[in-house]
């Protein structure tokens, strides 16, 4: 997610050309479109869009032009060659729905588009199946990292990805398969919508279905092995969802944490001693769109954490040195929220990251020692907020009994800084 990491400039531009015709055509190509639609991609002089998408379209003068690759960096330059010409795009199914037409709503505003979407592929697989719609998640692994799936998998779940091409059925199989999800069932829909449709369907610890067509989307029925640890997108992680060396924000704790830093969709997390990452990991997983940096001092805890984001299905955390020394190198866009579970004690970090905490942000403070401790209650003394401190116990064998084992005692400071 590289939105989360340096200052960048408003991405909308103003396009002062005709509107943009953006088309979503299905599988069943040009006899599958409205009037409407013929009409306003027939007046374009130049079309873009994948050599799979133009060759639906039937001859005419417009000049065809294969998107580049990579897609996004060309695009402003692209636009910008053709400003003077009617531009049309060609997107599959919903341009609106995981598509192109979203990119350019983005960058150019909503009013430069007139979009003609057809069904998206959710909707026809979720036709195909008597799934409803409204109820099923759909992850797209498409440019994405395939691990994205983890965090949307419950047992007794129907969830649709969108597949990057025809390697993305066993490569999902394989992935359920080494994470406590081998009996699901896999149902693989392929041109829908078109006259070469087709249906597989399998278990995913038993998949065994040769490459198909790259045009797919994936149906999963979820189901857990007996025994599978069950990982919510709620706070909370098992402690032994993470490893690494120990530095870690225990289970009850990190959930009064995430719970404190309160993220909503969108929101960026800095989380400044990461140690195995956890608490930007418990953030991230809380919504598909929650962005988390995370600043960590020691090089291998620094693979730690991108092991355990990549394990628990958020591979997109940034991962960054010492805060102090970043700050110096680089900027970095204002944050929604700041954890500090480090370096409390050292100079200047706490106001470097208050300073660049977006006004009307949260920032939330642990500390276990005595001297982290009496810093939350020096800044709290001048910036209010709320402290309070708790300690967990668990249950732990002692013989033939149970006895009670107490945690470290937590204090933890949590303040909202001035929106004005």
């Amino acid at each position: 997610m590289p939105a989360a990491e340096a200052v960048v400039g408003a991405e909308e531009s103003r396009w002062t050309g005709a509107p943009i015709v953006v088309l979503g055509i299905g599988a069943d190509g040009w006899d599958g479109l409205g009037a409407a639609a013929r009409a306003a991609i027939g007046e374009c002089e130049v079309v873009f869009g994948s050599p799979r998408q133009l060759d639906l379209l039937p001859a005419s003068a417009a000049e065809r032009v294969t998107w580049p690759s990579p897609l996004l960096p060309a695009l402003p330059a692209l636009f910008a060659q053709h400003a003077e010409h009617r531009i049309g795009v060609l997107a599959s199914g919903d341009p609106m729905f995981y598509g192109i037409g979203a990119t350019l709503a983005r960058r150019f505003g909503a009013e430069a588009l007139r979009v003609f979407p057809q069904p998206s592929s959710a909707s026809l697989a979720c036709a195909r199946l008597g799934w409803p719609l409204a109820e099923i998640p759909v992850v797209s692994v498409v440019a994405r990292p395939l691990p994205t799936v983890l965090p949307e998998l419950a047992d007794g779940r129907r969830v649709l990805v969108l597949s990057e091409d025809e390697r993305t059925p066993a490569q999902l199989a394989t992935l359920l398969r080494d994470n406590g999800f081998g009996a699901s069932t896999l149902t693989v829909l392929e041109q829908l919508g078109g006259p070469a449709e087709h249906r597989r369907t399998g278990t995913a610890a038993t998949w065994a279905h040769p490459q198909g067509d790259p045009l797919n989307i994936v149906a999963i029925a979820c189901v857990a092995d007996p025994g599978a640890r069950r990982d919510t997108r709620l706070p909370g992680l098992a402690d032994t969802a993470f490893t690494g060396d120990g530095q870690l924000t225990k289970s009850e704790v990190r959930a009064l944490t995430v719970t404190a830093l309160a993220p909503a969709p969108g929101e960026l997390l800095w989380d400044v001693g990461g140690g195995s990452g956890s608490v930007a990991i418990e953030w991230c997983r809380t919504h598909p769109r929650c962005r988390a940096v995370t600043f960590e001092r020691l090089p291998a805890r620094r693979e730690q954490i991108a092991a355990n984001a990549a394990a628990l299905g958020v591979p997109g955390i940034t991962i960054r040195g010492e805060v102090r020394s970043e700050f110096a190198e680089r900027e970095f866009s204002a944050p929604d929220a700041i954890f500090l579970g480090g370096g409390l004690t050292q100079d200047g970090v706490f106001d470097q990251c208050w300073q660049r905490l977006r006004p009307g942000g949260r920032l939330v403070a642990n500390a276990v020692t005595a001297e982290s401790e009496a810093q939350l209650l020096d800044w709290a003394a001048r910036h209010g907020g709320t402290l309070r401190k708790f300690q967990i116990y668990r249950g732990e064998p002692l013989g033939g009994f149970t006895a009670w084992r107490p945690h470290l005692p937590v204090a933890q400071w949590i303040v909202r800084k001035p929106a004005g």
